[in-house]
């Protein structure tokens, strides 16, 4: 593997990379929507199932045709996606196929023929089948596309918090010994719960936009203004409390995944937080001047300027205690502070060390193998597996390999939790008005509730941003840096695929979003006169 590694050159890595990033980040503008959309249009649909009420058949039947339009987009981004896993990354499917792969099959196997099957009735049931079956179809799609996120996202929780496997030299690969512990750890859980209810967020967002846009428009046809206008503020009311429920348990949800990061990856907190030399009672950084084009001299120690902090705050976060020790980027470097689990911080010099101790047991195991002296082979099976936690520092060269590059980090976060709060803030004056007061007449709600969709679309990418960039180098937390997981192609031939992916997905993202600003634009078909409520 380190004959491999030299010919691999530092453009096919930083490539790949960006192609991968690029098509992650186009795909997750149509994720989020999906899930939101289909909590939404389940809830309206309900309301038409206990109403009878053709004014709430009228409001399910435009949203599930925004959903549609969103949906198939969706699944054509994500589909390149796992592709690119085989090409352009094929070491690191070879080394972990056999964990990775195994809720990718478990994905595609049910989840996503549960939501494909459901969807086509979702569509063109109505009128055909009973409302009961019709309604169920609906939250059956809705909770097809949840449960094909939850596989999805325990794979990448793995890949942040790798358990449940064990490194097998004779095959050269990490096997699964516990479907469970990967399916089921705490990393996966909170990024799960916390991925969904911020999508939630985003259909609640897109759905007071999109009704705010009903009520700012001007209609000629007086009874359609009307049906408009009822249909806009209903949905205004459903999506503002399914916004302010959502943004209230992503505060929790977030809450969580920021300590399961302090425990499982510390030098992601101490980036997204610019500590470069921790201690008990840390505060929790509201802003700092921290230069978004540069990586910050962290080696120095000395804290980036005008920053504002809440005393205490990242302590508690972090350790669950106003005391708390967190530990600075230098201190991860140098080792030796008591970590959350009771152990000392191995330094940073004694993990690359122990890594090429691996990498060196390793290449001697083989051979020993091979060779047929099994007493050798024994005795350096068992170096390998002393060491084996630290395969991956094998291939670190220097410290400054370790640190994500901090700005993005830094300043991604607080986008994240800026926009969060100003959604919390804006989804309990929008549920408070659209119960008191008329909304139809407020014209600056209305630009408001449009002007917010964009944000939304911001603060999601601003998360997966943080996750992603916070723990570089590594393709797989302290097991597999970018640089060892990437194929042997040439630098060029990623580079060409990179820009027809911009503009394939470029072009998709132009398409979707003109289907559905005609289909906004165009408004909702009215079956009936509109009236009704729930």
């Amino acid at each position: 593997m380190n004959d491999l590694l030299l010919s691999i050159s530092a453009g096919t890595v930083d490539w790949s990379r960006a192609q991968f990033a690029l098509t992650a980040i186009y795909h997750w503008l149509f994720v989020p929507l999906t899930l939101g959309l289909a909590l939404i249009m389940g809830i309206i649909e309900t309301c038409y199932y206990r109403t009878g009420k053709t004014f709430w058949k009228d409001a399910a039947r435009f949203w599930q045709k925004l959903f549609g339009i969103n949906f198939a987009m969706g699944v054509a981004t994500g589909i390149i996606l796992e592709f690119e896993f085989g090409t352009n990354w094929s070491n690191y499917s070879w080394l972990v196929g056999d964990i990775f792969g195994a809720p990718l099959a478990v994905e595609g196997i049910v989840a996503f023929f549960l939501e494909a099957t459901f969807v086509g009735v979702m569509f063109f049931g109505w009128n055909k089948v009973s409302r009961g079956f019709h309604l169920a179809s609906t939250w059956l799609t809705g909770f097809g596309a949840t449960i094909s996120a939850w596989w999805i996202l325990v794979a990448n929780a793995w890949m942040q918090y790798p358990v449940g496997q064990a490194f097998n030299p004779d095959t050269m690969r990490n096997e699964m010994t516990s479907f469970a512990e990967v399916a089921l750890s705490p990393f996966a859980v909170d990024k799960f719960f916390h991925t969904v209810i911020s999508a939630w967020v985003i259909g609640a967002i897109f759905t007071v936009a999109v009704s705010c846009y009903l009520l700012y428009r001007k209609q000629r046809d007086a009874r359609r203004a009307e049906a408009d206008r009822r249909l806009a503020v209903q949905s205004i009311r459903i999506a503002s409390i399914v916004g302010l429920t959502a943004s209230l348990l992503a505060v929790h949800t977030g809450d969580s995944s920021a300590y399961m990061v302090a425990k499982a990856q510390p030098m992601k907190l101490a980036a997204m937080e610019a500590l470069y030399d921790g201690g008990r009672g840390e505060g929790l950084t509201l802003v700092a001047l921290v230069n978004p084009l540069e990586q910050p001299d962290y080696a120095s120690g000395e804290e980036p300027a005008m920053k504002i902090a809440v005393p205490n705050m990242l302590s508690l976060l972090a350790t669950r205690d106003l005391d708390g020790y967190v530990p600075g980027i230098n201190d991860i470097i140098k080792g030796g502070y008591t970590q959350p689990d009771g152990t000392t911080a191995v330094p940073l010099a004694e993990k690359m060390e122990r890594g090429r101790t691996a990498i060196s047991a390793l290449a001697h195991y083989r051979e020993a193998k091979a060779g047929g002296d099994a007493a050798a082979a024994e005795r350096h099976r068992k170096t390998l597996d002393e060491n084996i936690r630290y395969f991956g520092y094998g291939y670190i060269d220097n410290a400054e390999q370790t640190v994500p590059f901090i700005p993005v980090c830094f300043w991604a976060f607080r986008v994240m939790v800026g926009l969060g709060m100003l959604f919390l803030l804006f989804f309990a004056v929008t549920t408070f008005l659209s119960f008191r007061k008329d909304v139809t007449r407020m014209r600056w709600l209305h630009v408001a509730g449009m002007g917010m969709l964009p944000l939304g679309y911001i603060a999601s990418e601003a998360g997966w941003i943080v996750a992603e960039f916070g723990r570089q180098p590594w393709t797989i937390q302290d097991m597999l840096p970018t640089w060892a997981a990437v194929s042997d192609v040439g630098a060029g031939s990623v580079m060409l695929t990179f820009f027809v992916f911009l503009a394939l997905f470029t072009l998709l993202l132009a398409v979707e979003i003109s289907i559905m600003c005609k289909a906004v634009k165009h408004g909702p078909e009215y079956s009936g006169d509109g009236k009704g409520g729930c």
